[in-house]
């Protein structure tokens, strides 16, 4: 029990550990190897309820307030699978996240009811290879045609890019308005002219990370989601939850390699004591300790102002930025106190190491959130939150 957690909020936690445990556990390791999550664990997860945390009931989700998503965050952090957990919640907060948001009835039946029932992947298609955190840059387009609208670009560093069964794609509709020229669609995998390719990472192993090309892919112009050239007030919209997430992610990641760490040291004996009596590794760990609960405090402070309809994305963007820093380091702490055992794949802290290092890449980098940060307070920049 706490300020943000209360007894219901525990007990989704209990099961859902334990439902991570039994279920999702025993399979990582061929899903890391094979980097493909079977398709049964979708099915599993929808029969759960955990990809309809934050939607809707009409449409089969729960509707919970925000900290039950930060609790499946985190928990998924604690299966150490970076890739697992960035197929589950792109799926359910990045792509669903538009379904919800911008479909329309016909969309939220056909896409998002069987997305929370985990029926159907969906992906979000933004970064290109000439345009990553410069949204505006992006060349994709799609042009009106009778009945229908023409897509040609491509798309790069998509979660779920392979896989999935639908995908979410931004494209200019108008691409002499630049950023305000952007509108978002809907698109089946299947559909002529899609295709990708995987990609070959250094984590996130068990995702698939596609590179996606779009050659004259037609679609109805009922695809459209939400309306024309409005899709980048859509995707910015949804920027403060996907930082947000980002934050709390690299914060569970570190309490998880710290935990592991710690135990590890109060079991392993050097020079005749358990290396915990060490000065040097005692105080790393107090400190690191410090940094992840000081981080941890301030992503449920934001995520309370969220619940409460303020907006954060100066505290969202300052959060994912120092968050993933943080992990980072601590992480390193952490393989470090390991020793050589540290940098053995049999342990859990090397790949925890190489899954860490994208959280200050992904979902814009650290050095595209500063300046962001920077022009909040130094240029006394205001951002305010767009709708439709």
């Amino acid at each position: 029990m706490s300020k943000y957690f209360q007894e219901e909020h525990n007990l989704f936690r209990e099961g859902l550990r334990d439902f991570l445990k039994k279920e999702v556990v025993p399979h990582i390791e061929k899903w890391e190897k094979d980097g493909k999550i079977e398709r049964f664990i979708w099915e599993k997860f929808g029969e759960m309820g955990y990809f309809g945390i934050a939607y809707p009931e009409e449409y089969g989700g729960l509707d919970l307030d925000l900290f039950y998503t930060v609790i499946f965050l985190e928990e998924m952090q604690r299966i150490n699978s970076g890739g697992f957990a960035a197929a589950m919640w792109a799926h359910a907060y990045l792509a669903m996240q538009h379904l919800n948001a911008e479909g329309d009835e016909r969309i939220k039946q056909e896409y998002l009811a069987p997305s929370i029932a985990g029926e159907k992947i969906g992906c979000l298609c933004i970064t290109e290879p000439f345009a990553g955190s410069d949204v505006a840059g992006m060349r994709t387009t799609a042009v009106k045609d009778g009945d229908s609208y023409v897509i040609n670009g491509s798309k790069t560093f998509i979660t779920n890019g392979v896989y999935s069964d639908y995908l979410v794609v931004s494209a200019k509709t108008d691409p002499s308005k630049k950023g305000k020229g952007i509108s978002i669609f809907l698109v089946d995998r299947d559909t002529p002219g899609v295709s990708a390719n995987k990609l070959d990472k250094l984590g996130w192993r068990a995702s698939d990370t596609g590179e996606i090309a779009f050659d004259d892919v037609r679609i109805p112009l009922e695809n459209l989601m939400g309306q024309e050239n409005q899709g980048f007030f859509y995707l910015m919209q949804h920027l403060a939850l996907e930082r947000l997430i980002m934050a709390v992610n690299a914060v569970a990641r570190a309490e998880y390699a710290l935990e592991y760490s710690l135990q590890y040291m109060s079991e392993r004996t050097a020079f005749g004591k358990q290396i915990n009596q060490f000065q040097a590794l005692r105080h790393k760990a107090a400190h690191d300790a410090s940094r992840v609960e000081m981080h941890k405090q301030f992503n449920y402070h934001i995520t309370q102002q969220m619940i409460d309809k303020v907006y954060m994305v100066k505290e969202a963007s300052m959060a994912k930025m120092l968050c993933t820093k943080m992990a980072d380091e601590v992480i390193y702490n952490c393989l470090q106190s390991l020793g050589g055992y540290g940098y053995m794949e049999e342990y859990p802290m090397a790949r925890l190491f190489r899954d860490s290092r994208l959280g200050p890449i992904g979902g814009g980098t650290s050095e595209i959130l500063a300046e962001i940060v920077a022009k909040m307070v130094i240029d006394k920049k205001e951002y305010k939150p767009s709708f439709k």
